[in-house]
């Protein structure tokens, strides 16, 4: 098996399971009448993107996240042509995994959350979303590059990275779902076929991963890493 279709296998899984327990906690929310909370949620959001990416970083680098790989291909650490393979691939899982979320969850809770789909609270307007996701973002980039890509980076794998999803989902949760990935977005958008402001979910996440990996790769890694 090469090693083109390990990475891609990797991300699959990994996506699969971000979402699968993102979109799923959220529903289960609804379900349990609040039982879980944002505390909850964020907890089920970290804690999966931590375990998952701590699997999958040696195989395909544990992107699970179409704005991680944007940030990696412009640091030139992926070619084009796997950073769009990825792409697609963490975005058919994401489809996988939100679809299985609405034939396994409670039907009303399901229908009530729209499967998971982020939203964009009422006082906070489109361009807000956009900046918030995109300072979000670039947090969660800071922690890839910081604890996965830089050869000074401590050992912890992804617990680094998980735990900032947690306080990214506590401080922005309420306002804009705190998505910070595409792909969360993307794949309850076609289980509910809920499409309001999911341009926010990509110009928000893309954009702060651009401006994080500019900082990384032209000042705060190595200069022999840049």
């Amino acid at each position: 098996m090469s090693q083109l279709t390990r990475a891609l296998t990797a991300e699959f899984l990994g996506a699969f399971g971000l979402v699968f327990i993102g979109a799923g906690a959220v529903v289960t929310e609804g379900a349990s009448g609040g039982q879980l909370g944002l505390v909850g949620i964020a907890l089920a959001h970290g804690v999966v993107l931590a375990v998952m990416v701590t699997a999958t970083m040696r195989i395909s680098g544990g992107h699970l996240n179409p704005a991680v790989t944007a940030a990696v291909w412009l640091s030139r650490r992926i070619g084009g042509r796997d950073a769009v393979l990825y792409v697609l691939t963490q975005l058919a899982a994401a489809v996988s995994a939100a679809l299985l979320v609405k034939a396994l969850f409670p039907v009303g809770a399901g229908m009530a959350t729209a499967y998971g789909v982020p939203r964009i609270a009422g006082e906070v307007s489109f361009l807000q979303a956009i900046v918030i996701e995109a300072i979000l973002t670039a947090m969660l980039v800071s922690a890839v590059f910081g604890t996965a890509i830089s050869p000074e980076a401590p050992g912890v794998g992804g617990f680094g990275i998980g735990l900032v999803l947690v306080f990214v989902i506590l401080a922005g949760g309420p306002l804009t779902g705190a998505a910070v990935n595409p792909a969360r977005a993307f794949g309850p958008a076609v289980a509910a076929n809920d499409w309001h402001a999911h341009l926010a979910y990509w110009v928000g996440p893309l954009l702060g991963a651009a401006v994080a990996s500019l900082l990384w790769s032209q000042v705060l890694l190595p200069t022999e890493r840049r």
